[in-house]
């Protein structure tokens, strides 16, 4: 019977018999499936792949598994109701109605703060120069204002904001409406004459309507960012204005100033909501008209 020749590089090699050990054959061993992927031996996946764990630094234990998604309930903004889009806009309107309750409830009691108002009035009438403050005064005048508003509402509808330019329209119809029953029912006498229907000034609701709803009627329209960024205060400032210039004259006492302009600011939150509810309308017919 003949030997198998072996190799003249084993020959004579006492370790070459010996069987050796591949690490490969360790780490390759398979279980139930043979797939060649480490498991456990009864053929379930592990829990955790080799492959996701990442090491710790300077040879610390791996990092733990990453933690779940903040919960659906708190990925919106803190706040979010209905069409306001935040809690801002209902905080300022419940402001400026408890202002407003306020201040006219001492207009008709006749009660300390229309004392202090009566006061300051009397200080401050004819004061600054007459050019000025009877041009600041006609800002709210209905030959400046109504060109305004004409302007911004029909450029808004040239560009095909009809609606939008409706709701600012509409804004300025209803200044007439809230203004002159409260005249009728305050009765307030004016600083420089006997005659009444001074609480609220109209004037005032009439710049501060226009020239603010002009803004949000114009603002999304601009295409400049700084004309979106100074459009609003520029229409605040003409508004503060046409107050000031109105008291400094002598047409108006101070909280009938003030009056209006709490009033009028609950009239342009509830502008501001139609308007952005328009928009979101208009967003949606379009994405749906689009699949």
């Amino acid at each position: 019977m003949k030997e198998t020749p072996r190799s003249q590089e084993t020959a004579g090699d006492p370790t070459a018999a010996r069987p050796q050990h591949r690490l490969g054959r360790v780490f390759g061993r398979t279980g139930a499936s043979s797939s060649g992927i480490p498991h456990r031996s009864d053929g379930r996946p592990p829990q955790t792949p080799r492959g996701a764990r990442r090491p710790g630094p300077g040879g610390r234990l791996g990092t733990t598994p990453p933690v779940p998604g903040r919960p659906t309930f708190l990925s919106g903004r803190f706040g979010s109701v209905g069409p306001f889009g935040s809690l801002l806009p209902f905080g300022a309107f419940a402001l400026c109605a408890v202002l407003f309750t306020l201040v006219t409830w001492q207009v008709v009691a006749g009660g300390p703060l229309r004392d202090a108002d009566e006061r300051l009035g009397r200080t401050a009438f004819r004061h600054g120069p007459a050019w000025l403050t009877e041009s600041l005064a006609d800002l709210g005048g209905l030959p400046v204002a109504v060109t305004v508003l004409a302007v911004a509402v029909g450029y808004a509808a040239w560009r095909g904001h009809r609606a939008r330019a409706a709701a600012v329209a509409l804004a300025m119809v209803a200044v007439p409406v809230f203004v002159m029953p409260l005249k009728l029912w305050t009765d307030r006498t004016g600083p420089l004459t006997v005659d009444s229907g001074y609480y609220p000034s109209g004037h005032t609701a009439t710049a501060m309507v226009v020239y603010c709803g002009a803004a949000l009627l114009l603002r999304p329209l601009t295409g400049h960012r700084t004309g979106r960024a100074w459009a609003m205060p520029v229409a605040v400032v003409l508004s503060a204005a046409t107050g000031i210039g109105l008291v400094l004259r002598g047409y108006h006492w101070p909280l009938d100033v003030l009056g209006s302009w709490l009033l009028c600011g609950m009239l342009l939150v509830l502008l501001a909501a139609a308007l952005r509810w328009i928009d979101n309308r208009g967003a949606a017919g379009t994405g749906a008209g689009d699949k």
